[in-house]
């Protein structure tokens, strides 16, 4: 009986009782943090998770132990949803599927032909190199996605312990803080913090703590500042007074912002090497090959053909690039980088429309058209429904002054016809370059032209913003509630951008009624959409939540954030200063040197084939009896065996389009991390320099250069 009175007591209190100590909100706080990990987590798969879990079943193929812990600890870190041994099982299927299959393709191209020496080598060994080049890759595409993750995570590593810094200095709660700042930081670094809660909550850790300690154990080979300032955190937990304890709490984000300096520093000097040889061995070297290229396919009867040169420059000097400069980037140490809330910005759909694309492609198409009217007018019935011919010389468009060649310059030989080798075909085949790259340049300018405006009104927003923040802490800590505080720091802020956010939050509590955590970050009407900043957000989710503990606490948490950004812009500003030497040479390489080099050459080329063009038009080996050095001379060189300068400047124009996309990404994730939209806003901008110049300089080189061999070999050809 005595038993029924305690259970019924119990099951009348009991939810009182809870109520009082607040377990049941702990209990939802958990709770909401593990629904929300868990459909996060639950994305669709990734086309690689796809691949390695079709494909990567068919052999099991089992990795060594040290390797399989090594895989596995690439896949924790990336969240991939996959087995260390479907891995290893889907390079090893995918080289062997693409290798069978190149050589069951050269081996059946060698019999339709009916004899060995048609066996496509060039074939044969692109597609071996291809599946070997697949097999490397898909086998560290695990640690590439790793790589990435950490990357993009560690950038938000510093405002991660700035949250919770300032969330443990009025409540000294590790998990509330962990808790606060999984809510407010961005992916991918919030979905780790999260992944903490659900491995508690699923009973992988009894604690938060060894659920805690368990994740910074992966970060110990990448960032031991990030370990070491959460020790710090968990210690002032348990410091008696409250003064050693803030004390504690300020030297952790101290520890992680002096650590990510010290790394940029180190990582400033060590990569001024590497990337110049990136430079030399992908840039200068490959585009002074050029120069040798008309004559050496002259030299070697038509050995080396337009194919090879594609090949070489088009596929096999970028793969060496990206390979070069991945390299480069592995050496970047995380902490340091830009944080956006590209994806939160009322522009963003702009972003992601397909729009952009399609108006490129209609203004493109004409100059597209244009670049590939010599293949048109030759293999084509165009011309004859147009009732033009299929090629004409300079005379009759009266430009005799270039000689009595043909614009498009075709020659019918016995192994078909080759070319085009006239100076007009060239100059009209530098548009299909020049197309392409103003296809991307003008898509790009497009989809980011508005978020960039944006981007740099909240940067400027935010370099005022430190200030503001101590006036609105100040106010509060003169007993101004916080519905108030918003109107008195705009009215002090007039004439700078940050009066346009605090009165429009002072819009949103006096007129539209809402509370100010409602008008800061409403979904429809919240201020934060319109400045999309990691500062703002921060500074006024700390706002919001320690100003439920007090005012003077509220004070003092943006006081607090004041002083601690002021200190990380220091960090920021020197370490720009740091890289920005070596970001300008290679961005001044790469928009500047690298196309005035690669015009002149297509220019000296142009010269080249012109030169030998005229001689053999000119019939010098037969009509100079006395010559037989010259006759000899021209047996070497053989014209119509030449690259033909049209195919040589697309191949050039492409490398040089390749070059820039790939330099360009890796020089924005040295100076800002991973960072999407400023990669393709400077993609677009290189893209309409770089190639604008190689444009003029090559069409200058050409005229120019032509024209010079048509004045010297005029009499002598005559």
């Amino acid at each position: 009986m005595a038993k029924r009175d305690v259970d019924d007591i119990l099951k009348r209190y009991g939810a009182r009782i809870e109520e009082e100590i607040n377990s049941s909100s702990e209990e939802r706080v958990y709770s909401s943090s593990y629904e929300t990990f868990r459909s996060e987590i639950s994305r669709e798969y990734s086309t690689y998770e796809k691949w390695a879990n079709s494909l990567g079943n068919i052999v099991h193929v089992k990795p060594s132990e040290k390797d399989e812990k090594r895989i596995q600890s690439f896949i924790n870190s990336a969240h991939l949803s996959i087995e260390p041994w479907q891995a290893v099982s889907l390079s090893v299927m995918s080289f062997l599927l693409v290798f069978l299959l190149g050589l069951f393709i050269s081996v059946a191209i060698a019999l339709i032909n009916g004899s060995i020496e048609s066996f496509p080598l060039l074939l044969f060994f692109l597609i071996t190199f291809f599946s070997l080049f697949l097999f490397s890759f898909l086998n560290q595409y695990p640690e590439r996605v790793a790589r990435k993750w950490r990357l993009k995570a560690s950038s938000q590593m510093v405002p991660a312990i700035l949250y919770i810094v300032v969330y443990m200095r009025h409540t000294p709660n590790l998990e509330k803080a962990i808790q606060f700042a999984s809510e407010h930081l961005e992916y991918p670094l919030a979905l780790d913090f999260k992944k903490i809660f659900y491995d508690v909550e699923v009973g992988k850790y009894s604690t938060i703590k060894e659920s805690l300690d368990n994740y910074l154990d992966g970060w110990r080979s990448y960032s031991t500042e990030f370990i070491e300032g959460f020790h710090l955190i968990e210690s002032s937990l348990f410091e008696p007074e409250k003064g050693r304890r803030i004390s504690t709490l300020e030297k952790g984000l101290q520890v992680v912002l002096d650590g990510v300096y010290e790394k940029m520093l180190r990582f400033s000097h060590s990569v001024r090497s590497p990337l110049t040889n990136v430079y030399m061995l992908g840039v200068v070297l490959p585009t002074l090959g050029l120069a040798l290229i008309p004559l050496a396919s002259a030299m070697i009867g038509g050995l080396l053909t337009y194919v090879h040169i594609f090949i070489l420059f088009n596929l096999i000097i970028p793969f060496l690039v990206f390979y070069l400069t991945d390299k480069v980037l592995s050496m970047r140490p995380g902490g340091h980088g830009e944080t956006t809330l590209l994806e939160k910005n009322p522009l963003y759909p702009k972003y992601k429309s397909s729009a952009p694309y399609r108006k490129a492609f209609l203004i493109v198409l004409p100059l597209l058209i244009l670049s590939l009217l010599p293949l048109i007018f030759h293999y084509t019935p165009v011309p004859e429904s147009l009732g033009l011919s299929k090629d004409y010389t300079f005379s009759q468009l009266g430009l005799s002054f270039l000689g009595e060649g043909n614009i498009f310059g075709f020659i019918d030989t016995p192994t078909g016809t080759k070319g085009p080798f006239g100076v007009g075909a060239l100059l009209l085949g530098m548009f299909f370059p020049l197309s392409i790259a103003l296809f991307f340049s003008i898509a790009y300018s497009g989809k980011t032209r508005e978020l960039i405006v944006e981007r740099e009104k909240t940067k400027e927003l935010e370099s005022e913003f430190t200030n503001s923040l101590f006036q609105l802490g100040n106010r509060l800590g003169n007993g101004v509630p916080p519905e108030l505080v918003f109107g008195k720091v705009a009215e002090s802020t007039k004439g700078l951008r940050t009066h346009e956010f605090f009165s429009k939050v002072n819009y949103n509590v006096r007129q539209m009624g809402m509370s100010v955590e409602k008008a800061i970050f409403d979904k429809n009407r919240g201020i934060i959409r319109l400045f999309p900043s990691s500062l703002i957000s921060t500074s006024m989710r700390v706002l919001v939540e320690s100003s439920k503990k007090g005012l003077k606490i509220a004070a003092v948490s943006l006081m607090s954030i004041s002083e601690y950004v002021k200190n990380l812009d220091k960090i920021t500003i020197r370490l720009k200063d740091l890289l920005a030497e070596i970001i300008s040479d290679m961005k001044s390489n790469m928009t500047f040197l690298a196309p005035l080099l690669s015009g002149i050459v297509v220019g000296l080329a142009a010269m080249i084939t012109s030169i030998l063009g005229m001689l053999q038009i000119g019939e010098l080996a037969s009509e100079a009896t006395n010559l037989g050095t010259l006759t000899n001379l021209l047996d070497i060189f053989r014209y119509q065996d030449m690259i033909p300068p049209y195919f040589l400047q697309i191949s050039v124009g492409i490398y040089l389009i390749e070059i820039i996309f790939i330099l360009t990404s890796t020089l924005v994730t040295i100076d800002s991390g991973e960072d999407k939209l400023e990669s393709i806003n400077k993609i677009g901008n290189n893209l309409k320099k770089g190639i604008g110049l190689y444009f003029i300089v090559a069409a200058i080189s050409i005229l120019a250069l032509s024209l010079l061999s048509v004045i010297v070999l005029g009499n002598l050809v005559g």
